[in-house]
């Protein structure tokens, strides 16, 4: 898709009500630091506009991303920051819940991974989470160009096996320097939007 035009459209906080949107809706998750402003920006041709921060735990909203009238970008706020009571990591928990099960738009969620660790406890867990409500979450991979190219392969063994993923389930490595795997993750984008034209049409 050729994106000229995007603009932040919706902010939910934790009492917000959830838009009523029309439009589909792909949404990121990701422990705070894990690039998910990078990569939404790296996907929309922006520099700065999904707010990236050297301070993890920043995104405390939902944020509702217009891409050229045909879609929403869903950026959903980062987990597992350490520095944020209990209490907060709680509503924000039912924030993202309330989100996943309510939303009537959402067709897919991708689940942003630091290709250079083990999977936390917290990654497990939102993975967990996100299939429970009825979706098959796409990993995505970040911080690619972090490591050498002869160990990624043994790095992307090491999140398949910490996350105890299927055997189809797909995972890009990406990477918002060099943009490796945008490609990947539009075509994956593409092909529901064009399952939902051709659903309309039939």
């Amino acid at each position: 898709m050729n994106v000229n035009n995007v603009s932040l459209e919706t902010v939910c906080g934790i009492t917000s009500t959830l838009p009523e949107n029309t439009l589909p809706e792909f949404a990121f998750a990701g422990k705070s630091n894990v690039g998910k402003s990078s990569l939404i920006n790296a996907l929309i041709n922006r520099k700065a506009l999904a707010r990236t921060s050297s301070q993890p735990g920043k995104t405390q909203t939902i944020n509702f991303y217009n891409v050229e009238d045909a879609l929403y970008f869903v950026d959903l706020p980062g987990y597992g920051y350490a520095k944020v009571s209990q209490e907060t990591k709680e509503k924000w928990g039912k924030m993202i819940e309330r989100y996943l099960q309510k939303s009537k738009q959402l067709k897919l969620v991708f689940l942003l991974i630091d290709i250079r660790h083990e999977p936390s406890a917290n990654d497990k867990n939102m993975y967990e989470w996100i299939e429970y409500n009825g979706f098959e979450p796409i990993i995505i991979a970040t911080k690619l160009d972090k490591i050498n190219r002869s160990q990624v392969q043994k790095h992307i063994k090491m999140l398949r096996t910490g996350l105890g993923l299927k055997k189809e389930t797909i995972l890009i490595p990406f990477s918002s320097e060099t943009k490796q795997g945008k490609e990947e993750v539009w075509n994956i984008i593409d092909s529901y939007l064009t399952a939902g034209r051709d659903g309309e049409e039939a």
